[in-house]
């Protein structure tokens, strides 16, 4: 049948439309939110069940009732398809990493294993040729994070799911609340990290060049598997009794894999959480308990043997060992005696991007951190200085080429010789050497990060040196971070956040960024990669397959849960 011409009236006024009786109404309708504005949620049609009944005729008119709502704008962008994007703007798009379909339930899979690849080391030690695992769920980490590098398409990770829950048959357990219709239940974010770090155990861990120690002639069977190198730190106990002062304290040793932050209604800070949060009610434990650590200070009740009988001690934990990447759980999950049930912890805590360990480290290891500590400290607020005056000099130069050239370079050098990176040359000398060129550039950024690697080099301990893997400052960046969305323990959603400079390089830096195309898999086809700015800070958003940038100013957003 052929377009009728009919009418509408709305707020007093007619629009004269078209409406094809062999499309459904729901065409009409936009067309009608076209002419009017009134939404589709919002729109009443006098009746307008269907067509057939309806038997609309061509002059017609249709009585529409709903308020007008804001008319749809334009992109703020215009669409650009990839064959008509330049070199950069190919690069942006196509550097974004993919995220991972949800397979029913497997948010909490999906997010620790974005978060894991936050680890670029991890990806070396990967692509040993024989990863000399129990179990086959290493291999398949690798073959996902692969899969991941080659392409700019969502990954679905059948296989890597199937091999978890074949390894750890307790993330195949189906939901028995009858509300899923017998699908897979939700499981802990928190569990399904521990675990793959666990079968991680023998994966070969890397020389002292960054290379696997799986490839190396010179590897034994006495060399650090990965997770000891960059995953495990050490903590010594010690026991001391309140009641009893003369009795001899108790030390012990044990591995950790990783820092608890136990949240109480005092607890508004991660390190107050890791120290000394108090611990009313037993909190819930995963199956290996064996590996985590409560707060650092706290009571415990225990046997005396010199009184005979239970007394207090003051138990203080401290690290021996600081490893590269520091993992911490903020314990937001707990078993409530009084309902029987695991409850979230809805209490914010503020956690900061940039954690000075020192304060969980022993005497021993402070000393021995410390000089590199404090010369990492002063080399941040160098950096800062520099990106300041780059900042300065790029917004000066539209600005100065339009003005008399002289001028220009008059107050272009003024502007140099007043802010000088702290610890480089004065601003006379600055002049004199000729550094300063017209906009005031200093010199190119591998420059000064060669030079703080020569005067960092002898502060560090040699103990650390030999220590593949081990923190040698005790000065962490927050790199990844995942999150549960939901007030229900059992429930609710998984989200995975991660540092852009994860996966691209900073500007002039020479390293290879974990998410770069071809990552651990040498016959992958290379593809523009996106170099970052000095003070871009953003991040990405995992939500299962959607991935999106996320202002690092929105980070303090995540300190609930």
């Amino acid at each position: 049948m052929a377009p009728l011409a009919v009418h509408i009236k709305h707020a007093g006024k007619v629009h004269d439309l078209s409406l094809d009786p062999d499309l459904p109404p729901a065409v009409f309708k936009d067309a009608v939110y076209q002419a009017t504005g009134v939404p589709v949620d919002r729109m009443k049609v006098m009746d307008d069940s269907s067509w057939q009944k309806i038997g609309p005729k061509a002059g017609q008119t249709f009585m529409v009732i709903g308020a007008a709502g804001e008319l749809p704008k334009p992109p703020a962008k215009p669409i650009v398809f990839l064959e008509d994007m330049g070199d950069a703007e190919l690069a942006e798009a196509l550097a974004k990493p993919v995220g991972l379909r949800n397979l029913g339930n497997t948010c909490y899979m999906n997010a620790s294993v974005q978060a894991l690849r936050a680890i670029p080391e991890l990806q070396i030690a990967l692509t040993a040729p024989s990863l000399q695992s129990a179990t086959p769920l290493p291999a398949a980490l690798r073959d996902l994070y692969a899969s991941m590098a080659r392409t700019s398409d969502t990954v679905t990770p059948v296989a890597f799911l199937s091999t978890l829950r074949q390894v750890n048959p307790q993330f195949a357990e189906v939901d028995r609340s009858g509300k899923l219709g017998g699908a897979y239940a939700q499981q802990d974010a928190e569990e399904c990290f521990g675990q793959i770090i666990n079968t991680l155990r023998n994966v070969p861990g890397l020389d002292g060049d960054g290379s696997s120690s799986g490839t190396s002639p010179q590897a034994t069977a006495d060399t650090k598997k990965f997770v000891e190198q960059y995953l495990m730190g050490e903590m010594r106990r010690e026991l001391t009794c309140d009641e009893a002062p003369e009795e001899q304290s108790s030390v012990t040793t044990e591995n950790v894999l990783k820092i608890e932050c136990n949240i109480s209604i005092s607890t508004n800070f991660m390190l107050t959480g890791i120290m000394n949060a108090c611990r009313s009610t037993q909190s819930y434990c995963p199956p290996c308990s064996h590996l985590f650590l409560q707060s650092l200070d706290q009571k415990v009740e225990k046997r005396s043997p010199s009184l005979g009988r239970d007394a207090v001690y003051s138990q203080k934990s401290r690290l021996t060992r600081l490893p590269g990447y520091l993992v911490i759980h903020m314990v937001r999950f707990a078993w409530r005696q009084d309902i029987q049930k695991k409850a979230k912890i809805m209490r914010k805590v503020k956690f900061p991007l940039e954690f000075d360990a020192l304060d969980l480290a022993t005497d021993d290891l402070r000393e021995k951190l410390l000089p590199a500590s404090r010369k990492l400290k002063e080399i941040e607020k160098e950096r800062m200085e520099r990106r300041k005056v780059r900042k300065r000099t790029k917004n000066a130069l539209p600005s100065a080429s339009s003005g008399p050239a002289a001028t220009a370079i008059d107050v272009e050098m003024e502007d140099a010789t007043a802010v000088v990176p702290i610890g480089g040359p004065t601003s006379d000398a600055v002049v004199e050497q000729g550094k300063t060129i017209a906009g005031g550039e200093l010199e190119d950024e591998s420059v000064y990060r060669t030079k703080e690697k020569e005067e960092l080099d002898p502060l560090i301990s040699e103990d650390v040196k030999r220590d593949v893997g081990a923190s040698i400052s005790g000065l962490y960046d927050l790199v990844a971070i995942v999150t549960h969305k939901g007030p229900a323990a059992d429930a609710g959603h998984y989200i995975g956040f991660a540092k852009k400079n994860v996966f691209h390089p900073v500007k002039g830096s020479t390293l290879k960024p974990t998410g770069a195309a071809g990552a651990g898999d040498g016959t992958s086809t290379p593809v523009p990669t996106m170099e970052l700015d000095e003070d871009d800070e953003d991040w990405y958003k995992f939500d299962d397959d959607k991935v999106s940038l996320f202002p690092k100013e929105k980070l303090n957003t995540l300190d609930g849960g």
